[in-house]
C-alpha cells in the first residue's frame, strides 16, 4: 500500500481515518486477493489503492442501470443510514432494515420488485436478498469485509463493511461518483451531500449487536464448510 493515492477519489488520509481498509482477524479464501497485510495483533488489513479503485468501477457499473432498477439493502445497523442516504441522492429503490422473504421472487408479495442491479452492505446480514437475487438470475454488487464469503457477488468492493465511518464515506464517495457517472454532476465541488450526514448516529444495544454476531457466525459455519472451495473452483463470478 502505497504512502500515497495518485488520482484517488480522496486523499489517503480521508481513507485511513474512516479505517476503512481495516478488515477482521478472519479471512476468507475469496477475499485473500484484496488483503495487503496482517498486522501483528492479527486484524487483515485491505489495500486502499484497490478500495479507491473498486469503488470507482462500481460507481460507473451502478451508473449503468437506470434507477428504478437498482435495489439497495441494508440489514446492518451501522449500514442503515447510509444505504439509505446513497439511495436517496442515486434515486434507487431501497429496502432499509428487514428484508421480506419473497420481495424478488413472489409476484403475490405485496412488496414485489424486479430490479436488475442488488447493492448490500453485508453479505451474511443481507443473505436473503442475495438468495433471491440469485433464484431471479438478478446481478449482485457487495461491501465485503475480509471474513465474507462471495461465491454469490458478481461485484465486490472489499472494505471494513463494520465501521460506522468506513461506510459512511464508501456510500457517500458511491453517491458523488455515480451522479458523476450520469452527467448529474460536472464534477466533484457541485455534490452538495455532507459526508457527516452519511454516518449513523445509532448506539447498538446489546440486542443489536447479537443480531449482526449471529450472522457473522453463520457465515463462519458456511466458511468452515467451504474452505477448500477455491481450491476446487466455482463460485458465481468474479
Amino acid at each position: 500500500m502505497a504512502d500515497t493515492l495518485e488520482k484517488s477519489l480522496v486523499p489517503l488520509e480521508k481513507y485511513l481515518e474512516s479505517g476503512v481498509h481495516i478488515g477482521s482477524k478472519f479471512r476468507s479464501g475469496d477475499m485473500r486477493k484484496f488483503i495487503y497485510k496482517t498486522r501483528n495483533d492479527g486484524l487483515c488489513v485491505l489495500d486502499i489503492n484497490t478500495i479507491d479503485k473498486r469503488i470507482e468501477t462500481a460507481a460507473k457499473f451502478i451508473a449503468q442501470f437506470a434507477p428504478e432498477d437498482v435495489l439497495v439493502v441494508a440489514g446492518r445497523t451501522y449500514a442503515q443510514k447510509p444505504a439509505k442516504k446513497f439511495a436517496d441522492a442515486i434515486g434507487s429503490r431501497q429496502i432499509i432494515g428487514r428484508f421480506t422473504p419473497g420481495t424478488m421472487t413472489n409476484p403475490a408479495n405485496d412488496k414485489f420488485m424486479e430490479p436488475k442491479l442488488l447493492i448490500t452492505s453485508d453479505p451474511p446480514v443481507d443473505r436473503q436478498a442475495i438468495k433471491e437475487a440469485i433464484k431471479a438470475k438478478v446481478t449482485v454488487l457487495s461491501l465485503c469485509d475480509t471474513s465474507n464469503l462471495t461465491r454469490n457477488i458478481d461485484f465486490i468492493i472489499p472494505m471494513n463493511n463494520k465501521g460506522k465511518k468506513a461506510l459512511a464515506l464508501v456510500y457517500w464517495l458511491l453517491s458523488r461518483e455515480v451522479l458523476k457517472a450520469r452527467g448529474t454532476l460536472a464534477s466533484d465541488k457541485d455534490f452538495d451531500l455532507k459526508l457527516e450526514d452519511f454516518e449513523s448516529k445509532t448506539v447498538m444495544r446489546r440486542r443489536d449487536e447479537d443480531m449482526d454476531e449471529m450472522s457473522e457466525s453463520r457465515d463462519s459455519r458456511d466458511r468452515g464448510r467451504d474452505r477448500d472451495r477455491d481450491s476446487r473452483g466455482g463460485g458465481r463470478r468474479e
